[in-house]
């Protein structure tokens, strides 16, 4: 059962949901308060660092096959 808690899955699902999250609150405080330019900077760079770990995860789940 604690296996399951920290696999490599597991860990990319809650990546995938902190992402969209992320875009969710991006969305928001861009048409709320477009005046918060360096909240809203960090959080897109967040965002951008989940996708680059989702992406090396992936790739290290589901290894590209040989040509």
């Amino acid at each position: 059962m604690d296996d399951n808690l920290h696999s490599p899955h597991r860990r990319l699902i809650e990546l995938r949901i902190e992402h969209a999250d992320l875009d969710q609150l991006i969305d928001r405080n861009a048409s709320d308060r477009p005046q918060d330019e360096l909240m809203l900077r960090r959080l897109k760079k967040r965002r951008l660092l989940l996708r680059d770990e989702i992406a090396r995860l992936e790739a290290a789940l589901d290894p590209p096959e040989p040509a």
